[in-house]
């Protein structure tokens, strides 16, 4: 494969560069267009080739053209990026009037970035034949090792090596050649006329980079499009790939600043911990890996809608002692399973995304869902459902590359994403995306269609409209104060409108066979003089649907739990790592009897990792110290405790050391 990329690229850049172009007449510039150029000319025709050697895997997607399409776009942020620190250096160097040796060092720079954006396209054939992937994180992650990598390469790959020596060897002649002719190319231009196009060419090349004029700008989520990992990896290029996959590293924190454990005294205390029999466990490997039977038997399972409301904290819900502001979400308290004591584990959205769809524990790193590692073969109730024979689509308002959320679900089960660009003739739009009640109306047509096509389905439903700056449609609600622009109007028309979706669906053919959760994701703005100001981590929950019977929750519950939860509610029986509890087989309240596992809850504060169990808190701090409270529920505060609990600071930084563990080694799989 190898040796159809690297003629190809080589005569591309030989036709670029036997032509007699106009844009020498640029001056300076003309020494960054031409690198524009030749890049995206060479790029795109790498990609070409990869896509015609993966055609089988690429027709079923028939979206040729928008790859290409993307695909440029994606190069031309890469090729940006490469460029923009040799326009943000002319200024000075023309100020020191040695124009002439910013024209030679741009020629040698944009020369050795060509030539190391095509080594990565020459590399990519093979890593793509060994790892279905264009080079990533493993890539880097091999880099550490240069001696062994060389000779693993020298002893199982020495003709692949030798060509990508001689067809880079021939490409970086060409383009040391290419650029030579550019170091001249500055006399036509006087230095006031190269300062007055500088700020025009800076705007370009941050539009460039941007790649975008909405919210927020292009990441490698944008270019995901469909469920083939492999594929979505086809539309960048491998450099960007890359690039993007450094960038993530610098966001894995490690639990290990709390302290270190044993790892079998680790996997006993999660195992323990997880209200499974010591039998339900498959895995020597994967740790947490294990057989859940459903608690509830149906002849045919439930399909599954869980809406995350975005930062609706229990402050905001009379039900749990807040704010009168959401009737709708409130009243739902004695018609599902209402959880009084349900707590998130983080402060972003992310972290809820990845506790109430991986059942993922927090830890002091970035959410999985913005993660390198986890990008594919990461477990989530799309990747169990999915083996069930689900369809799982994402719905969502606003623009879903945002925080990486499209790469994340397409890449691990999802098999579809709904968000802003497909919701026609919006009745809103804010800073982000369409209306919350534009959204339930898409996902209602959604849920709609799914049923009528018969096919099992889970959809993940995520709102916007809670979100600062607190936009929405005018006249919807009677505000609850002034100015209309504020977090209490803000959920009080979030509320109107879930309450809306809610008289819908329950009108609908495909309530009677459909488990239906609403959850927030976290709290508005979580702040206090506290460690962990756990009121703030206080959520709203409830499960409706089908045949479900009321119940109050009056136990403490995480948001991890939720997923295995569904699973035995819906009927399903599966094999998953989910390291949170089935409730309805461990708690009191469904009918349960002790011995079992004592109710609790896990939160992550910026640094600083909490453990809340029988009204006792335990704090775990980086450099290892640890710190125990009593939490008053009714005065929502935080005491020092008479007396410390170390087995329970032992359990909670077992259940922190976990999670760090199951990322960095990929243990979070679900079976072959």
């Amino acid at each position: 494969m190898t040796t159809l990329v690297q003629p190809r690229v080589a005569l591309a850049i030989s036709t670029l560069r036997s032509m007699r172009w106009p844009i020498a007449r640029l001056g300076p510039y003309s020494c960054v267009l031409g690198f524009l150029l030749v890049g995206a000319a060479s790029l795109s025709l790498s990609r070409a080739v990869l896509i015609g050697w993966q055609w089988q895997r690429v027709d079923v997607t028939d979206s040729l053209l928008s790859m290409l399409l993307q695909g440029l776009r994606s190069d031309l942020i890469t090729l940006g990026l490469f460029a923009a620190p040799m326009v943000v250096l002319l200024p000075l160097f023309l100020a020191a009037r040695r124009l002439a040796w910013w024209s030679r060092l741009s020629s040698v720079w944009l020369s050795f970035s060509l030539i190391a954006i095509l080594l990565l396209e020459f590399a990519t054939p093979q890593f793509l034949y060994e790892y279905d992937s264009r080079p990533n994180r493993l890539f880097i992650e091999y880099l550490v090792y240069p001696r062994e990598v060389f000779a693993m390469l020298w002893t199982g790959y020495r003709g692949s090596l030798a060509l990508v020596a001689v067809g880079l060897g021939a490409a970086s002649w060409l383009i040391v050649r290419h650029f030579n002719k550019y170091r001249h190319c500055t006399n036509p231009w006087r230095a006031r006329a190269v300062m007055l196009a500088w700020p025009a060419v800076v705007v370009v090349l941050f539009v460039m980079i941007r790649s975008s004029f909405e919210h927020r700008p292009a990441n490698l989520a944008t270019f995901a499009f469909c469920d083939d990992a492999m594929v979505n990896s086809l539309v960048t290029n491998s450099a960007y790939s890359v690039l993007s996959a450094v960038y993530g590293m610098k966001n894995e924190g490690q639990s290990e600043i709390y302290g270190d454990m044993p790892a079998p005294e680790m996997i006993a205390r999660v195992r323990g911990g997880m209200g499974a029999g010591p039998e339900s466990f498959t895995s020597d490997r994967f740790p947490t890996l294990h057989k859940q039977t459903a608690s509830v038997r149906r002849e045919r399972p439930l399909n599954l809608v869980i809406v995350v409301e975005e930062s609706l904290g229990a402050g905001f819900v009379e039900q749990l002692g807040g704010v009168p502001i959401t009737p709708n979400l409130s009243g739902l308290a004695d018609q599902g399973i209402w959880f009084e004591q349900l707590y998130a584990t983080g402060t972003r959205s992310v972290r809820g995304l990845e506790a109430i769809v991986a059942g993922f524990p927090p830890t002091p790193a970035l959410s999985v869902v913005k993660l390198n590692k986890s990008q594919r073969d990461f477990a989530t109730l799309a990747s169990v459902l999915r083996r069930a024979g689900y369809r799982s689509e994402f719905v969502y308002g606003g623009e879903s590359h945002f925080d990486n959320m499209r790469g994340f679900f397409l890449g691990n089960g999802f098999h579809d994403v709904v968000d802003r660009d497909d919701i026609r003739a919006p009745k809103f739009v804010g800073s982000w995306g369409a209306s919350d009640e534009d959204l339930f109306d898409k996902a209602h047509e959604r849920l709609r269609a799914l049923h009528e096509a018969q096919q099992p389905f889970f959809a993940l439903i995520f709102s916007s409209s809670n979100h600062t700056p607190f936009e929405f449609p005018d006249g919807r609600i009677e505000l609850h104060e002034q100015p209309k622009q504020t977090v209490h109007n803000a959920v009080k028309y979030a509320d109107h409108a879930l309450g809306g979706f809610l008289k819908q669906a329950r009108a609908s053919e495909y309530w009677a066979d459909t488990l239906v959760m609403v959850v927030a994701d976290h709290d508005t703005r979580v702040y206090g003089d506290e460690l962990v100001p756990v009121n703030k981590f206080h959520i709203p929950g409830v499960i409706l649907g089908a045949d479900t019977q009321p119940h109050r929750i009056a136990s403490t519950v995480s948001q991890i739990d939720l997923a295995p939860t569904l699973l035995s509610l819906m009927g399903v029986d599966s094999e998953h790592p989910f390291p949170g509890r089935d409730l309805t087989r461990t708690l009191p309240e469904f009918g349960n009897q002790s011995p079992l596992p004592a109710p609790r809850a896990m939160m992550q504060f910026d640094q600083n990792f909490a453990w809340l169990q029988n009204n006792q808190v335990t704090v775990l701090l980086p450099d290892g110290d640890v710190r125990y409270f009593t939490y008053d529920r009714r005065a929502k505060s935080l005491e020092p405790a008479l007396s410390h609990d170390p087995e329970m600071a032992r359990t909670a930084l077992a259940n922190v050391l976990m999670p760090s563990w199951l990322y960095r080694d990929q243990l979070y799989r679900m079976p072959k």
